[in-house]
């Protein structure tokens, strides 16, 4: 293995594995595979990248820190060379962390300083000026991000957000010396860490700002970011000769099909909006399921009784209907009960048939995953932007883990598709 990838949960590791696999420019990717949590045994030998997928965005940051480092210890023992850990391009957090301290720690246990710190994703709208991180026009704190339930981003400065969590201060490389090139983004980076900045925030407006910035780092041993902060990295390890440029072939996975959708996410509503003119939906109610109205039972009978009808269970809503929720239950208490809720109905779903599964939302799609057990799990296709078809080695199952804001309008309907080996829209 060449390159590890740490990830704080678990649809940013499909995103940054869906990255590494198929490259940048027709340059080729890298042998990629997504492991669900720090694995315990070693990976295949032909696997060039590895992704461990965490659900540690949310936690308290002290855990975070040890499971990174468990991660890290891990891939190390692989043999990589690189080590990259990645979070969210909205830069989810809060002024606690978990993306400083993991940062540094991660830093500190690699002996580096001088660490590009950079979310951006052109491709989904987010560029990063200035320090400032933009979600398409707007700035993050304009965005709806600063709704979101569990991490509320209410300034786009990120450097000034980076600076709240962290022990030492935080560099910025602006856009005037991108333009550059590799060997001034190296140089900033070397005058960064002189002045012991562990984490340096790094413009990026394009696509090929990141490729600059993964020439810059062909030899830094660890990068933090977005997935976009891959795009520019396997070149460096095909280039030397060090990697195949090959991929994994995907001829799809026939059988029944289910979707689950957890984020609250404006993209995430639109999709089910569309998906329902078409296709059966089930809303779910906060309170039903706290108080026990509504249970696993509820959601697979209404799946299996819409087998062949791309069936859509939510529990998603606009953002006041979110915060009385969590104001009359409690904000752990209300994602902890749907995440057990989900949890329960993919397992359920799964052993009863399910081959083709779909789950939008970050914390959602963890829950899932981690109750799947699903092994290894092979980069297939991209779907859109940032949501590759996963394979599980373990499990007949092929899913699409998607975050919430990611999609076309069909999504759900073109995830389906793509899992069953056609093309979407």
């Amino acid at each position: 293995m060449l390159l590890g990838v740490i990830a704080d949960d678990f649809t940013g590791a499909s995103d940054i594995a869906n990255t590494l696999a198929k490259g940048h420019d027709g340059q080729g990717g890298l042998l990629t595979s997504q492991f669900m949590g720090v694995p315990n045994h070693d990976a295949a030998p032909e696997i060039e990248a590895g992704v461990v997928s965490l659900k540690s965005r949310s936690i308290p940051a002290r855990e975070a820190v040890g499971q990174s480092l468990a991660a890290l210890s891990w891939l190390k023992a692989q043999g990589c060379r690189q080590f990259v850990f990645k979070y969210c391009s909205t830069f989810d957090s809060t002024p606690q962390g978990n993306i400083g301290p993991v940062g540094e720690a991660l830093a500190k246990a690699l002996g580096v300083k001088g660490v590009v710190a950079c979310p951006a994703f052109p491709a989904m709208g987010r560029t990063i000026y200035q320090g400032h991180l933009f979600v398409n026009d707007r700035l993050l704190n304009e965005s709806g991000m600063q709704n979101h339930p569990l991490t509320p981003m209410t300034d786009a400065n990120i450097r000034r957000w980076l600076r709240l969590q962290t022990t030492a201060e935080v560099g910025l490389i602006s856009t005037a010396t991108l333009s550059k090139g590799a060997n001034a983004v190296r140089s900033a980076l070397q005058a960064s860490a002189a002045r012991g900045e562990t984490l340096v925030i790094v413009d990026a407006v394009g696509d090929e700002d990141l490729v600059t910035i993964g020439r810059a780092c062909a030899d830094a041993p660890l990068l933090t970011g977005g997935s976009g902060i891959a795009l520019g990295l396997p070149a460096n390890f095909i280039e030397r000769g060090l990697a195949s440029g090959r991929s994994e072939v995907f001829r799809g996975k026939q059988g029944p099909e289910a979707i689950l959708a957890g984020s609250c996410s404006g993209a995430t509503r639109g999709q089910i909006e569309v998906h329902a003119r078409h296709h059966p939906v089930l809303q779910i109610s906060v309170h039903d399921v706290i108080e026990h109205r509504t249970t696993s039972d509820d959601l697979v009978a209404f799946i299996t009784a819409n087998h062949g009808k791309a069936p859509l269970v939510y529990s998603s809503g606009p953002p006041e209907q979110v915060a009385e929720a969590q104001q009359r239950y409690g904000r752990e208490a209300v994602s902890e009960r749907l995440d057990e809720l989900f949890a329960r109905t993919a397992q359920r779903l799964v052993d009863g048939g399910v081959r083709r599964l779909v789950v939008a939302g970050g914390e959602t799609s963890g829950a899932v995953a981690q109750a799947l057990d699903l092994g290894d799990l092979i980069i297939g296709p991209e779907i859109s932007a940032g949501v590759p078809v996963l394979v599980s080695r373990r499990r007949d199952i092929a899913l699409a883990l998607k975050s919430g804001n990611f999609g076309g309008p069909a999504f759900f309907e073109d995830a389906l598709a793509v899992l069953a080996g056609g093309t979407g829209r």
